[in-house]
């Protein structure tokens, strides 16, 4: 099965093209910017806003699935309405579409969680324009998956890794919140998890984060734990009356999806106790 992978220079995109050259297979992605540095892949420059050359992609691999695992962030031209044609053309084609949203699409006011049936209540301009790629996704092709996860972690390589690495060791000015709570998951187990659902025939919306609650600052003692740094140095705040716009206590429940995978999404406490690898398979 030919996927394309779009966003494939990013983050998550990286990991999903490290798994499919793993194992045996010949991915093709994109990249804005730059290609990725991951070999065995086929690289295709690529801008959402850019509705021919979306077009010209699309013809050129002739996929039999998509995965858009593009951020995009609060360009709505980028995030909503690139999705949209995205969708469109996935619908026209016949592709299989698998779209990765975000927990930014919740606004972390409802009590106990968010489940898979959650409408989405965004707070922010990056959260309405996710919300509005999962209208279309699902409106427009009812066979496609979409993917919510939180906050992606994974081997030192991500944002959050990044962030609090500078303030252990001072080379970086800012707080982590202790009230901004969000269910972290591993880049690996979120990949192999995204693979599964592309592979199946599986439809609507899955939520794929750890089972563990965190506040930002607690995530950062255990990654600064895990490095060998000292976690006393981190500077704590609270977020709230800070202004900051968006959700702050924002937990997806992924339980229900995590009957239907056999990828098993660990917590935190679990991937960031000393394990750097994931215990899944590609």
């Amino acid at each position: 099965m030919t996927v394309l992978i779009i966003g494939g220079s990013g983050f998550l995109g990286t990991e999903l093209v490290r798994q499919t050259v793993a194992a045996g297979q010949n991915p093709a992605a994109t990249f804005h910017s730059r290609p990725g540095d991951q070999g065995g892949a086929t690289w295709h420059r690529l801008d959402l806003r850019d509705p021919l050359r979306l077009e010209e992609v699309l013809d050129t691999v002739t996929p039999a699935a998509v995965i858009n695992a593009t951020s995009g962030g609060a360009d709505w031209a980028a995030t909503a309405e690139g999705c949209f044609r995205l969708a469109q053309a996935a619908a026209e084609r016949g592709i299989r579409l698998v779209h990765v949203s975000s927990d930014a699409i919740f606004s972390g006011m409802r009590q106990g969680g968010y489940d898979e049936a959650c409408l989405p209540d965004p707070l922010t301009p990056y959260g309405a324009a996710k919300a509005a790629a999962e209208t279309a996704v699902r409106l427009l092709c009812p066979d496609a998956a979409v993917a919510r996860t939180s906050l992606i972690i994974g081997n030192g390589r991500s944002e959050h890794e990044k962030l609090v690495h500078a303030l252990a060791v001072g080379t970086r000015q800012g707080a982590l919140f202790t009230d901004d709570i969000r269910c972290p998951v591993h880049v690996t187990d979120l990949a192999a998890a995204l693979w599964e659902i592309t592979r199946s025939e599986a439809a609507g919306v899955f939520h794929l984060a750890g089972p563990d609650a965190l506040s930002r600052y607690e995530l950062g003692e255990l990654i600064a734990r895990r490095d060998g740094l000292d976690a006393g140095r981190l500077p704590s705040a609270r977020r709230s009356g800070t202004g900051l716009p968006g959700g702050l206590d924002v937990r997806l429940d992924s339980r229900a999806t995590q009957q239907r995978l056999n990828t098993r999404l660990r917590g935190a406490r679990e991937f960031l106790g000393g394990d750097r690898t994931s215990d899944t398979k590609p």
